[in-house]
């Protein structure tokens, strides 16, 4: 069993022993930090928290411990109950709120939970103040409030909210998708996108909707990361049931995985490099990704005459580089759009509308948009280094071993060479590397993959 606390919120196993597992001791300790951190930033008496959550098993219970906390912390509580990552973002931004806690683990199998933390703009909180929160953690320094001074709880619904600012986007064009009458497949793994993905796509106008795992009880019926290998029993409704296009989502629904009519996925990688070559034809400006994702992504937007840039890894370092160059579109290659004109968060909903507008407006179908972007592959490896080597030592000498290509080191080493990439992280939480790596080929993207790691190995 599992705890990792982390700058950007802690997860876990559920049950087993406090200090080892999400328990609900280590929720509330984690719980009364994130409020003493709220409260000491605000200078607000009685903050406002926004706290939703996934349809995990443990969500009930951990959603429970968390408003609890926070009202025994003197904070008001906003509860808007099973609700995606981005509708709670943006009911933080919309009810001016000091805060929001996500109570999700993502990706992560039914056994884990976690909790997500907000700033009072709706967005993930950046390194500085995730430490605060884990120095105030460890300190155990908190000031529960007296019965006089408790918070107190709302509750309230913002799915609505969320699809109606979805709808009134300039580049979204319902008139067109109903026009279209599209049939859409979905996946939504048992979470709260059998809510939230259904009701976006009546109020879009599609015109027929064939659900797999939309039934929100926590009990995922396959693995619920968005993966072609776990969507198999989508491939296979899109294909049969002839739909326009198939959508899967993860438990929060902030990544999208994108089925083309003849049951072959588009690509985790090109989700953000559709609805961004989308935007770009009517917006000018500049995108984003992380280091780590596809190339595609840079390529298509030079097409166009606009600017790419690279952001280090992790949501929060993409939107602040967002920001930074004003992106007008931007996400991780993982099925993750962050689109500004929205939000600054990772949003299947907006990318699900976006795309539908897209193929309704080219009259293109998934299979022929996917062909006219460049093509890549990518490798996932990494090697094991023992506990004593100097990780930052052996990327330093990767970095000047490759020093005539162009090398990024904001995070990790990025060596970028003319066809291909290799990206090189170091893990915090074990003694490894992990080497991602793209070219035109799966077999290129594996090879200088493990010709990078035999250098690691001779280096080290």
């Amino acid at each position: 069993m599992t705890l990792i606390k982390s700058i950007s919120g802690i997860r876990g196993t559920i049950g087993g022993i406090s200090g080892d597992n999400l328990t609900p001791l280590d929720i509330v300790k984690f719980t009364a930090a994130y409020a003493t951190f709220i409260r000491q930033s605000t200078q607000e008496k009685r903050p406002r928290i926004i706290v939703g959550r996934d349809a995990r098993i443990s969500g009930e219970m951990v959603h429970r411990i968390i408003t609890g906390t926070l009202m025994g912390m003197g904070c008001d509580v906003t509860d808007i109950g099973m609700a995606t990552t981005p509708t709670t973002e943006i009911a933080v931004n919309q009810e001016k709120a000091s805060g929001g806690i996500i109570i999700t683990a993502s990706h992560n199998p039914k056994q884990w939970n976690a909790l997500k933390l907000l700033n009072s703009r709706g967005e993930f909180l950046n390194a500085e103040e995730g430490e605060q929160i884990l120095s105030i953690a460890d300190a155990e320094d908190f000031s529960f409030s007296p019965v006089d001074e408790l918070g107190k709880m709302i509750q309230k619904q913002y799915l609505h909210e969320h699809i109606q600012r979805i709808l009134t986007l300039d580049l979204v064009d319902k008139d067109a998708i109903r026009a279209a009458k599209f049939r859409v497949a979905v996946d939504c793994v048992n979470s709260v996108g059998g809510i939230a993905i259904p009701e976006l796509l009546y109020a879009l106008g599609v015109r027929e909707i064939f659900k797999l795992h939309c039934a929100p009880h926590g009990n995922f019926s396959h693995n619920p990361e968005p993966l072609p290998q776990h969507l198999t029993e989508l491939a296979s409704l899109t294909r049969s049931s002839k739909a326009t296009v198939g959508f899967a989502v993860d438990p929060d629904v902030d990544r999208l995985a994108i089925y083309c009519e003849d049951g072959e996925p588009f690509g985790e990688e090109y989700t953000l490099v559709a609805v961004s070559d989308y935007v770009l034809q009517h917006t000018p400006g500049n995108t984003v990704s992380n280091l780590s994702s596809s190339r595609a992504l840079r390529d298509i937007t030079h097409q166009r005459g606009e600017a790419y840039q690279a952001a280090a890894v992790g949501e929060v370092n993409v939107v602040s580089k967002m920001k930074e160059v004003h992106a007008v579109i931007g996400g991780e290659g993982n099925g993750g759009v962050i689109y500004p004109a929205s939000h600054y968060g990772r949003d299947a909903l907006v990318g699900i509308a976006l795309f539908l507008t897209y193929l309704a407006k080219s009259g293109k179908t998934p299979s022929e948009l996917r062909k006219s972007y460049p093509s890549y592959f990518m490798a996932k490896q990494k090697v094991e280094l023992t506990p004593d080597i100097d990780t930052d030592s052996l990327l330093a000498k990767m970095k000047e071993k490759f020093g005539d290509q162009q090398v990024t080191d904001i995070d990790g080493v990025k060596i970028d060479f003319p066809e291909k990439w290799v990206h090189l992280r170091k893990s915090n939480t074990e003694p490894i590397i992990r080497i991602y790596s793209e070219a035109h080929s799966q077999e290129e993207a594996e090879d200088i993959g493990r010709q990078i790691i035999e250098m690691i190995k001779e280096l080290a």
